[in-house]
């Protein structure tokens, strides 16, 4: 150890900094740096500078990974293996724990609920303080032991005259007269029989096809000291006789009911024990078992299955696989419909839309059992044939249950469509479980609430002194794990929401909210971009929280480009200066004052003001409308809203106004399935107006361009295929008679066949993580070596992959189709990215400015819509700069960009705004103003224009 790290250790310096040496993971170039420990720290910089490798691929990998070396090898066996960050030393690291935004659950069976654990909390005490009542009658249903039920009885007014009362049947059908004899037989004198008192002695003739109740008077008696014992024996008496169930006849009062198990009395319905596991949907004890617990089913939908309806049977009207051969007569799905139409009366010429409910509902739903005779003439001759129409959703279904591929399978889903269960409505639970309440609420209807509005309803619900007593450390837990989720920003979701349906923000802001709880001290907390999807009204919010975690005593080190953040920041590191190769390195550390007094930091000039994106001098003017009609999805008001062409749109708001809801649920699939066909439902609205002004729909997101190494920037711009075609051009080409498959490294012929053009081959390690190597063959090439020596203006094929952006635009200068498409990769910034990089190594803003670059270099029709959900999110000021400058030639080109933001400097650079609100969750979902900017601001009640103001 050398003499300074020596010292260090004495004065108690690594307690300091978590100091890094060599850092040179990914386009990392060997940095130093040291991060202050348990202190608020930024790093920001341009998107694919190396912030991520920096803070999740170097610092919390290793202290992932030597917190998992310290366990025994047995353990570390089921945990697998993390491989050792590129980095020459880093001390003064803590445990790391990564709150990031893919690691959210997207199973259907997770709720917010559930990942907060607050869910768990609700079924236990639901289990030990819940009243249950009987699911059909809704009656409260008491469990009781003999001496409770004596007890009760004799709590009576003394000198009460009561019968001890035996129900042995509860509406049922039938004569009896068995039952009347053994009861005789036993020594009974009276019966009572729909409330009439019958001698045993007598005859009794009841009707045998009414339903009675019937009840043995088991014993007379009159409420007064010391008749304990002969009330007891009476009791078990009639418990015996009765299944635990007993009735006590008031003379002059109230009949009252009482039972040995949880069972209604009236109804004879019995449920089980209740446990926490009755509560939980993910139990076969508690789920709904139609749903199984997930709270809605998939069922074929005849809107899928007949998109269409203007079309007749014949012109094609069902689209779903095994009807498309029905317009033919000779086919089997033809001669079954022609039977039908020839039994029925309709033509088969007939528009859908024209045909009476009836006849819709005997092609929908079938002839109900009724048999029609089907002429068919197969390769076996000629016959006629009786048989069923089950209907076209019936025979889908068998179709779908039959499939034998998961493909086949596949294809019939896009038919199907989630619907609620129709046995629980969505609630996921039993009947039962759901009869359970506390203060008149049960458990779904306590998980619906909106956070905000449970916090309110836990502080003032009325609970029994019993109730207070056994569930008040559980309340205690609930309201404060309720309260967390308040504190960032959360308050308009509800506990019951799927987190599947969460953004990368919202998610990561539930994880925070579960560790605040777990009050942990010490730990080195990395956050990637929290503040995305949040306005800028709840940041003052999210800000306490992630100062809280630092005040406990922990170190919070996020990615972020929120200006907010970075100002209340305790210490920024800046890496870039550029992106990719071009970044890689520190430029500049300390606190905001620090970084904008940088003259190297690009950072630095955009929060002084140096360097600011510029408002437009004049907005542009819509060219037409469109109208979406009577919206309903969600939590919108059945609200109408116009969408101007021709324009930049902002849709802005709270998080959970209902942005999200009315463009992509109902604008985006609209369009979706009137314009590009795709067989899609949208949200719950009346309609939209004006959709023959569009000609398509693009929904541009930050999802990966590709899955697999496979695909890259050139292979999905379409690039690829003209480079190709250049070297299959060429003499060398020519003369070996290599087409341009020759070039392709997807199918057999010109790539190595060594690593099937991966370049790379993985070797399995057991114990130890899979490790890629470099293909020995090829070296990487992926091309076999007589495709590489076909050379282009003295490049392989494999050189072009791996040129970047700005040197290929050089490279194809005199190729105008190739440079056209280069040339928008390096409009939007891509400079740095190479032609051959595999698409899981983009970050989500460069796969979207890749989306981006492909539109922008296809020929504009000016009819186009664009939508873009956060488009901003993973990107630096300067990133936005470029972005705004895509949209605005976008919506040069005549076509209309809408797009959801929270981002200031985006929205001050529309040309028009729709403002949702005025909340979140149920109290959003109105649109609160509309217009310019300049308009928006003057809108009292819009938060957006008043956050909008210092930006103009």
């Amino acid at each position: 150890m050398s003499e300074l790290n020596k010292k260090d250790m004495k004065r108690g310096g690594f307690t300091d900094f978590i100091k890094i040496r060599g850092a040179s993971e990914h386009n990392l170039k060997g940095i130093d740096v040291d991060i202050p420990r348990n202190k608020l720290v930024v790093l920001t910089g341009l998107s694919g500078s190396g912030k991520s490798s920096l803070a999740f691929d170097t610092i919390y990998a290793e202290g992932q990974r030597r917190y998992m070396e310290s366990l025994s090898s047995y353990a570390r066996q089921f945990l697998g293996q993390m491989e050792k960050p590129q980095v020459e030393l880093i001390e003064g690291l803590s445990p790391a724990i990564s709150i990031d935004q893919k690691s959210t659950n997207r199973n259907p069976r997770s709720t917010v609920g559930t990942v907060t654990e607050i869910y768990d909390y609700f079924r236990l005490l639901y289990a030990r303080i819940g009243i249950p009542h009987c699911p059909k009658c809704g009656k409260e249903i008491n469990k009781q032991t003999v001496d409770q039920m004596v007890d009760q009885i004799l709590d009576l007014p003394e000198r009460t005259k009561i019968q001890i009362l035996a129900p042995v049947v509860r509406g049922r059908k039938g004569e009896h007269t068995k039952l009347f004899e053994q009861a005789k037989k036993q020594g009974y004198v009276r019966v009572n029989v729909d409330g009439e008192v019958y001698d045993l002695s007598e005859e009794i003739k009841l009707n045998k096809n009414q339903k009675h109740n019937i009840e043995i008077v088991v014993d007379r008696l009159v409420v007064k000291e010391g008749i304990n014992k002969r009330l007891t024996d009476s009791v078990e008496t009639a418990l015996k006789l009765a299944d635990g169930i007993m009735m006590v006849d008031v003379i002059g009062g109230e009949p009252i009911n009482f039972s040995q198990s949880f069972a209604c009395p009236d109804c004879g319905i019995s449920i089980d024990e209740i446990q926490p596991r009755s509560f939980s949907f993910n139990n076969p004890f508690g789920a709904c078992p139609d749903c199984l617990g997930i709270g809605y089913t998939m069922n074929f939908d005849i809107e899928l299955l007949i998109p269409d309806e203007s079309l007749s049977i014949n012109e094609g009207a069902i689209a779903s696989p095994g009807w498309q051969s029905v317009s033919d007569a000779k086919s089997w799905t033809g001669a079954i419909m022609n039977a039908v139409a020839k039994e029925y009366g309709f033509s088969l010429d007939t528009p859908f839309k024209d045909y009476s409910d009836d006849i819709k509902d005997i092609i929908i739903n079938g002839t109900r059992g009724k048999s029609i005779k089907v002429k068919y003439k197969g390769q076996r001759g000629e016959g006629v044939y009786d048989i069923t129409f089950d209907g076209l959703i019936s025979n889908m279904e068998r179709r779908y249950r039959e499939a034998g591929s998961d493909n086949a399978k596949q294809q019939y889903e896009e038919f199907m469509r989630i619907r609620p269960c129709k046995t629980c409505k969505g609630k996921r639970l039993k009947a039962s479980s759901l009869a359970v309440t506390i203060a008149d609420k049960n458990i779904y209807e306590i998980t619906n609430m909106a956070v905000c509005d449970l916090s309110k309803y836990l502080e003032e619900m009325e609970l029994t002194q019993r109730q207070l007593f056994i569930g008040k450390e559980l309340l205690k837990e609930i309201k404060a794990r309720v309260k967390f989720l308040m504190d960032v920003g959360l308050d308009y979701l509800s506990l019951s929401r799927a987190t599947g349906t969460l953004s990368g923000g919202e998610a990561q802001r539930i994880r925070l909210a579960t560790q605040i709880g777990s009050g942990l001290v010490g730990v080195a907390y990395i956050l990637d971009e929290p503040s995305i999807g949040l306005h800028q009204r709840d940041n003052d919010k999210l800000l306490g929280t992630l100062l809280h975690l630092r005040d406990l005593g922990n170190s919070v080190i996020v990615v972020e480009h929120d200006e907010d953040t970075m100002r209340a920041a305790d210490y920024i590191v800046d890496i870039g200066p550029g992106a990719g190769k071009n970044g890689g390195e520190v430029v500049a550390t300390g606190n905001a004052e620090e970084i904008m007094a940088c003259k190297e930091s690009i950072t630095g000039a955009y929060l002084s003001g140096k360097i600011k994106i510029p408002v437009p001098t004049t907005r542009r003017k819509p060219t037409g409308w469109i109208k979406v009609r009577g919206a309903r999805e969600n939590n919108l008001k059945n609200i109408d809203v116009d969408f101007p062409l021709g324009v930049i749109t902002c849709v802005t708001g709270v998080s959970g106004s209902g942005k999200s809801s009315l463009v992509n649920e109902i604008l985006h699939k609209h369009l979706a399935k009137s314009l590009n066909r795709a067989r899609i439902i949208a949200g719950d609205h009346d309609g939209i107006d004006g959709i023959e002004q569009l000609d398509k729909v693009i929904d541009i997101d930050q999802s990966p361009i590709g899955r697999t190494p496979r695909s890259n920037p050139a292979t999905y711009t379409g690039v690829f295929d003209q480079i190709r075609d250049l070297f299959a051009g060429t003499v060398d080409a020519k003369e070996r008679g290599y087409n341009k498959g020759r070039f392709s490294f997807n199918v057999k012929g010109g790539r190595c066949e060594a690593c099937s053009g991966d370049g790379i081959i993985k070797i399995e390690m057991h114990f130890l993580p899979d490790v890629y190597v470099p293909c020995e063959v090829c070296d990487g090439k992926r091309y076999n070596r007589e495709t590489l020596e076909v050379k282009y203006k003295g490049k392989s094929i494999y050189d072009v992959l791996n040129m970047t952006v700005e040197e290929a635009v050089d490279f194809f200068e005199n190729v105008p189709s190739v440079k056209r498409k280069i040339e928008t990769l390096n409009d939007v910034g891509l400079s740095y990215i190479k032609l051959g990089q595999p698409s899981t190594e983009l970050s989500g803003g460069e796969a979207q400015r890749i989306k981006l670059a492909t539109e922008l270099s296809k020929r504009s029709t000016g009819k186009t819509i664009y939508i873009l959900d956060e488009p901003t999110t993973g990107l630096h000021f300067a990133d936005v700069h470029k972005l705004v400058e895509i949209l605005q030639k976008l919506a040069e080109g005549g076509n209309t960009v809408v797009v959801i933001e929270h981002n200031l400097d985006v929205i001050k650079t529309a040309d028009y705004i729709i403002d949702m609100g005025p909340e979140g969750g149920a109290r959003g979902g109105t649109v609160i103003a509309k217009g310019t900017p300049e308009e928006v601001c003057k809108v009292k009640k819009s938060y957006t224009g008043q956050y909008l103001k210092k930006y103009l």
